[in-house]
């Protein structure tokens, strides 16, 4: 909740009068550092999952906070009750966005809750739980924010398939070697309630790109990361 609170209260050193309004791009490297520090403080807010629609009364609790004017609720009785609305709020958000997924065209959705698209078809060989395999992928989180991809860190990575996440076990299954493949993973076969700190926070659903490149002899392969890690799904 603390983290919740502190990040609020430095959104309120970076707001607009209207919070709704468009602006102009920054334009001085003072701006754009306050731009940058909103986008941040936007981020560590996103497990509250707020709405244009909630903006205004998050701006107005701001502004009385920040100038020490009378409060019009009483903080000891509402603050504690952050930490669950948050939690709700991202429950019910993480719920949308899933029910969106499985009902988008292509589809597949599984018995544990993966939901599976084919972007590419492979025409190799597919993994089983016990092979090593080697993939490019992209990590990102519900609305999009990228939290780890192997294309940016340069190289492919390698790892046995029985030791990664469970939605990778699963996934990297139904793919076959050439083909590429988008994972949307609830939290439960994710990282759970304990996420991956930093990037991936309590309960997140993730959406994984993902190629697979080979499946490798065992010689051939390289040692694998421990998971769970954001770097090693």
């Amino acid at each position: 909740m603390r983290t919740i609170v502190m990040s609020t209260l430095l959104l309120a050193l970076c707001a607009a009068p209207t919070v709704l309004a468009e602006t102009q791009a920054p334009a001085t490297d003072d701006e754009k550092i306050l731009y940058a520090l909103g986008l941040l403080v936007a981020r560590n807010l996103a497990p509250v999952a707020l709405t244009a629609e909630d903006l205004p009364q998050v701006q107005a609790g701001l502004a009385d906070g920040v100038l020490g004017r009378e409060p019009k609720v009483n903080l000891e009785e509402w603050g504690p009750r952050i930490q669950q609305f948050a939690q709700q709020r991202s429950t019910t958000a993480n719920k949308r966005f899933l029910a969106e997924m499985a009902s988008a065209p292509g589809a597949e959705k599984t018995d544990s809750g993966l939901i599976y698209f084919e972007i590419e078809p492979g025409s190799g060989a597919s993994p089983t739980a016990s092979d090593r395999v080697k993939v490019h992928y992209k990590g990102s989180l519900r609305d999009g924010t990228v939290f780890d991809s192997s294309y940016e860190n340069g190289e492919p990575v390698e790892f046995p398939l029985n030791r990664v996440i469970k939605c990778w076990t699963e996934g990297l299954q139904k793919m076959k070697v050439g083909g590429k493949a988008r994972l949307v993973c609830p939290a439960d076969i994710a990282y759970g309630e304990r996420g991956a700190p930093p990037r991936i926070g309590p309960n997140a659903t993730l959406v994984f790109e993902v190629e697979l490149l080979d499946i490798l002899a065992e010689e051939a392969a390289k040692p694998a990361v421990e998971t769970p890690s954001p770097d090693a799904p």
